[in-house]
């Protein structure tokens, strides 16, 4: 319930137009791997909301398993949370909404109040990984370090330009902080800074990239680590992926990604083989500077009761650090350990 969607699009927000809704606490592999197909059909839901990681972690389950529930209530799903890619959304589409549902993918945040960019569902066309177009009144934008317009295609900071009705108006007891965070003056101190990184393709369309601060500089190359994750999660044996940055002492930073396989985790020669195998699509993918260093395999990734990828720890994994850090909130604890291991 702290973040956005937990109080306006769950609480307040449904209910003050008089919807009935179906929440679901847990995790959606308990006490079966089909409880959110099993609640749809139950209840005959109508609106699918979700995050793209809790998608990510039914696909590795295979689709064999929604298609043995009624699912043909449904008439419009959601994502929101994060980037979803475009093969998520494929098989959101086809084995969720069997074809005939629209997907409407959120882009905004908490500081935002409300959604910012995103499909009005058979008005707006869709396209596989991009959350499409402002909605009405929303003045979005890409713009470079200096706060000047990019071109279409090349990538930027998201901004919005004019200020909006649930925009938030200060931080509690510290006004300075706020103008500095959200209205930097390197932008010109009048758009609102939304910390994602983004692009627009030739029809407009917004594709976010990531979190600005979710970049790895590789040689003096900068890498989104969206970029990789998706292209990892393009190969057909990949169901999940994080990436995060690994000190190097000739690089800087190193590509350092943690991988969930469909079916079951690798390990000894075919671990190994798939190593090099991901190493290689990657490069084949984005390029050779983009092929990670070192890749790991866990039956999971440490994520929040929520479906949130707990990053931090990923990274402090990466630095060989030892984890001092809450892991309360975490579904998976021990799945840490797993992670620790390299490769043999």
């Amino acid at each position: 319930m702290g973040w956005i969607t937990g109080h306006t699009y769950v609480a307040y927000g449904p209910l003050s137009l008089g919807m009935t809704e179906v929440i679901f606490e847990g995790i959606p592999t308990w006490p079966h791997a089909g409880r959110f197909w099993e609640m749809i059909q139950k209840h005959k839901v109508t609106t699918f909301y979700t995050a793209p990681t809790a998608i990510r972690s039914l696909i590795k389950l295979g689709a064999d398993l929604p298609a043995k529930f009624d699912l043909s209530s449904l008439r419009l799903l959601g994502t929101v949370g994060e980037p979803i890619n475009p093969e998520a959304w494929m098989w959101y589409h086809e084995h969720i909404g069997r074809g005939r549902c629209p997907i409407v993918d959120t882009w905004w945040q908490t500081e935002t109040g409300s959604n910012m960019i995103s499909p009005l569902p058979g008005a707006v066309p869709t396209k596989p990984g991009s959350c499409t177009l402002p909605l009405p009144g929303i003045m979005a934008g890409v713009v470079d370090e200096a706060g000047h317009d990019v071109e279409k295609g090349k990538g930027g900071f998201l901004v919005i330009k004019r200020p909006f009705p649930s925009q938030l108006r200060t931080l509690w007891g510290d006004p300075e902080r706020f103008r500095k965070t959200y209205f930097p003056e390197e932008l010109g101190g009048k758009m609102y800074l939304a910390g994602d990184s983004t692009h627009q393709d030739d029809d407009g369309y917004f594709w976010i990239m990531g979190r600005i601060d979710d970049v790895l500089n590789v040689s003096g190359h900068r890498l989104g680590t969206m970029e990789i994750e998706s292209a990892l999660v393009a190969n057909p044996r990949v169901a999940e992926a994080a990436v995060v940055g690994k000190p190097h002492e000739v690089k800087g930073e190193a590509v350092m990604a943690f991988v969930v396989c469909k079916g079951a985790r690798p390990e000894g020669e075919e671990a190994r083989k798939l190593v090099s195998e991901l190493r290689d699509w990657v490069g084949k993918e984005i390029g050779p500077i983009a092929k990670p260093d070192d890749i790991r395999f866990g039956d999971n990734l440490p994520k929040t009761r929520s479906g949130k990828i707990m990053r931090r720890l990923l990274r402090a994994i990466a630095k060989g650090e030892e984890i001092t850090q809450d892991v309360s909130t975490l579904e998976n604890p021990a799945i840490l350990e797993q992670l620790k291991q390299a490769v043999q």
